[in-house]
């Protein structure tokens, strides 16, 4: 294989989850650094980097909700939650000489930028990574959903998303041995079989804008930037299976 990166721009996704390494709640710094990591190492092969990363390490909105919270309330702070990890991952980054901006769908001045397309397009062309917090700034969206809206708005060859295995499977190979993972699915594979991959939303956002999907294991270090090579075990979702 090339050690030609695939792709120019990308959106990395990550889960809220994948930042509390062996916790059960919280930041991991370790792990935030291991990822900051890999984020250095796809900007030094010439890539430029955006991030959209949940909250469920901190709050998630739906269980909030599902506990007797307002689901429009239990989304906001679930979107505050998100910044949280931004700056987390904005300071390891910046530790290990990255420049990086965060930028916010709800505006907090005295933390980050607000969220200005133009602006988030010029620090990418400096080759700064920007990290979106707050989701789309709206309750009853997902992160997903927002990390599709951004990689669109960017401009983006290819939206990443970084999850706890190496693709996306027949069934959850943490509890049935026989899961088989998909090397290709199309949009309307996922759709259709209602695979949880993302939410239809997100899945819908990405078709329509021909960005494709590629899915693989945010823990295994030095994967994103071997992904983007087109190497090691993923899922890639596209037009056509």
């Amino acid at each position: 294989m090339s050690d030609t990166p695939r792709y120019r721009r990308v959106l990395l996704k990550i889960s809220g989850e994948a930042l509390m390494g062996g916790q059960g709640y919280g930041i991991d710094i370790d792990t935030v650094e291991r990822i900051a990591g890999d984020v250095r190492d796809a900007t030094a092969a010439g890539v430029q980097v955006c991030l959209v990363i949940g909250g469920g390490n901190i709050f998630r909105g739906l269980s909030g909700a599902a506990a007797g919270m307002e689901r429009a309330s239990a989304d906001y702070m679930g979107m505050l939650a998100t910044v949280m990890n931004a700056l987390a991952m904005q300071n390891a980054l910046e530790k290990i000489g990255v420049y990086t901006r965060v930028q916010s769908a709800i505006p907090m001045m005295s933390v980050c930028e607000p969220y200005v397309r133009r602006r988030a397009i010029r620090h990418m062309e400096k080759n700064r990574v920007v990290i979106f917090a707050a989701g789309t700034g709206n309750p009853f969206f997902t992160t997903d959903t927002a990390a599709a809206l951004r990689a669109a708005e960017m401009g983006c060859d290819a939206l990443l998303k970084g999850t706890q295995v190496d693709g996306v499977y027949s069934a959850d190979p943490k509890l049935d041995k026989t899961a088989t993972r998909y090397e290709k699915l199309s949009y309307l594979d996922v759709l259709s079989r209602d695979l949880k991959v993302m939410d239809a939303t997100a899945i819908s956002l990405s078709r329509e804008n021909r960005i494709p999907i590629i899915v693989f294991n945010i823990h295994d270090r030095g994967r994103f930037v071997s992904v983007l090579r087109g190497e090691g075990p993923c899922t890639l979702i596209a037009g056509a299976a």
